[in-house]
């Protein structure tokens, strides 16, 4: 499919592997770095890619089936229901002795586990906000607005360097990391790619937009207690302030978007179409699946003592705020 990409549109397409798709791995690297590729065309593209392979249809068919098989297996995997408050408020509360990767960053991750952690979110932090602002249209009345508001903040209120995607490029400068956007897609596993491609999955297909503010609320719920155990990881380990001030940034303004998002967009979709209760509850379900999926194997690879990438990193030197060493136990 991706040499495919590379020639040019025309219809019917050289061969693609539509028939092969119903077969591969739904969570498996070859089909979660196809539905990336996919869905990039909707986003910034490829160099060297034409933008009319965006909508040519028989990479349309391709992906819908790739998608069609990531979502059974989704479905398969989460316990469904239709207490979309339920599913919410179980994210309100974590666990005692809870073991994330902002847990182990936080309590003792090293410098290098710290720049593979940049280098994972990077996938979707260059474009935050981007997958969810497609909800926007399929919304109406205060949900909408609200949403809106919750994007605003994300786009930096107005103000082009604070851009979340700004501020995450500059934090992966200062930790030695190329902030161009894409750059770290053949590092990525398919764990990391999955948990992106749901955004996309979701945002574009109006199908699923219960399931898209389902999402979007699990993230910002979650999102501030996370932000605060980075934001002290980082500064432990003495990185520099753009670092630790991409996560401070969430720590607030993700309060505020969580109550936005609980009581105005999923509770203002809910009021006007309450038959999109499960597909909102699914919504939440598979985000947390696929970060606990994502964090289980990125914790299994620390403890191996090897990186969770697919390939390592270049040398990390010292953070750059660092006054002794960036690397051992905190």
């Amino acid at each position: 499919m991706l040499a495919a990409l590379a020639g040019p549109v025309r219809t019917p397409a050289p061969p693609l592997p539509t028939a092969a798709a119903g077969a591969a791995d739904p969570l498996g690297d070859d089909a979660q770095l196809a539905l990336y590729a996919c869905y990039e065309l909707h986003y910034r593209g490829f160099a060297g890619v034409a933008d009319d392979w965006e909508w040519q249809p028989d990479l349309l068919r391709l992906r819908q089936a790739l998608e069609e098989r990531f979502l059974a297996a989704l479905r398969a995997a989460v316990p469904g229901g239709a207490d979309a408050a339920g599913a919410l408020d179980a994210l309100l509360a974590e666990p005692p002795g809870a073991t994330g990767v902002s847990h182990r960053l936080h309590r003792h991750g090293t410098w290098e586990q710290a720049r593979e952690f940049l280098a994972h979110r990077s996938l979707y932090q260059l474009k935050e906000a981007d997958p969810q602002a497609w909800l926007i249209p399929r919304l109406t009345g205060q949900a909408k607005a609200s949403l809106v508001a919750v994007e605003f903040d994300e786009y930096g209120a107005g103000r082009g360097e604070r851009v979340h995607a700004r501020l995450f490029a500059d934090a992966m400068s200062a930790a030695g990391l190329d902030p161009a956007y894409g750059r770290y897609l053949d590092h990525a596993p398919a764990a990391t790619l999955a948990t992106v491609n749901l955004m996309s999955l979701l945002g574009l297909r109006r199908s699923l937009r219960g399931a898209m503010a389902g999402h979007f609320a699990a993230l910002e719920i979650t999102s501030s207690p996370g932000a605060q155990r980075l934001a002290a990881a980082f500064g432990r380990l003495g990185a520099a302030a753009a670092c630790v001030r991409f996560f401070t940034e969430h720590i607030g303004a993700d309060a505020v978007h969580e109550q936005l998002m609980r009581r105005d967009v999923v509770g203002g979709l809910l009021d006007r179409e309450p038959g999109q209760a499960a597909a909102v509850v699914f919504g939440v379900q598979a985000t947390t699946y696929l970060e606990d999926r994502w964090a289980a194997r990125v914790l299994a690879d620390w403890d191996a003592g090897r990186t969770s990438l697919r390939r390592p990193l270049e040398a990390p030197g010292r953070p750059e705020g660092a006054g002794g060493p960036p690397t051992g136990p905190g």
